[in-house]
């Protein structure tokens, strides 16, 4: 067992709806996660998937509808208590803190359940090294790669210690070994800690080798559930979203 988690979640979202004036981004999202699953969230941009995430994790308050972690009603909490509930996430734009070193980054994540700087930054350096970071522990995120960058979001978001992770895109820009690699990282992680894991991603060759169970969205609503291979059938999903192309 790592030092990165060793619990797990149930996720159950019910009729989650997020309107904008006259736009409804997510209308009647229901899906459920069991502990220790590893599921996927997928569909064509502005589908609603960040925007699902953002009221999981609390940045933005459903306008209906339900998030309940381990049956425990999420809605209405602030970011910061959902955090310190068991929910990690990572951003699509990755922004680290530029002036801070890669290690103080992912001790800040830490910070979140310790007031011990100590503790903080010898948690922080068992993530680095869980992700493979840890030579580049000294360096400015500035000056690392891409794919490394990516690694220390997810860093940041184990530090915090999760019971739930949710993933957003973090596999997008990456060459299809950085791909493999970061899978099997995920891969690795779920099945040492059974942390439960979802994640958004474009990138079908880390859907089908990750995920137990896809939830396909288009235009805010669930419009498919299945295993990835029950899924990349569906004619409704091949219509609005993976194409011919997507599944070679």
């Amino acid at each position: 067992m790592t030092a990165a988690a060793s619990r797990s979640a149930a996720l159950k979202v019910e009729g989650l709806t997020r309107r904008f004036s006259g736009l409804t981004a997510v209308d009647n999202v229901s899906f459920e996660v069991p502990p220790g699953a590893i599921h996927a969230l997928i569909g064509p941009n502005g589908a609603g998937k960040t925007t699902t995430f953002n009221m999981i994790a609390g940045a933005l308050k459903p306008t209906a509808g339900e998030v309940l972690l381990d049956g425990r009603s999420l809605v209405g909490m602030r970011p910061d208590q959902i955090c310190r509930a068991g929910v990690g996430r990572t951003f699509q734009v990755v922004r680290p803190f530029g002036q801070i070193s890669v290690a103080e980054n992912v001790a800040v994540g830490a910070l979140s359940w310790t007031d011990d700087l100590a503790e903080a930054r010898r948690h922080a350096l068992a993530m680095l090294e869980l992700l493979g970071l840890a030579d580049k522990r000294n360096a400015l995120p500035g000056s690392i790669t891409l794919p490394d960058r990516k690694r220390l979001e997810v860093a940041r978001a184990l530090a915090t210690k999760p019971k739930l992770l949710l993933l957003d895109e973090v596999m997008a820009g990456l060459r299809p070994t950085e791909t493999d690699r970061m899978v099997a990282t995920f891969r690795r992680l779920n099945e040492e800690t059974g942390v439960t894991i979802v994640l958004i991603e474009h990138v079908m060759r880390a859907v089908m080798a990750l995920s137990h169970h896809v939830v396909v969205l288009n235009y805010g609503k669930v419009i498919a559930q299945g295993t990835p291979a029950e899924v990349t059938r569906n004619p409704d999903v091949l219509a609005c979203y993976l194409g011919v192309e997507e599944l070679s």
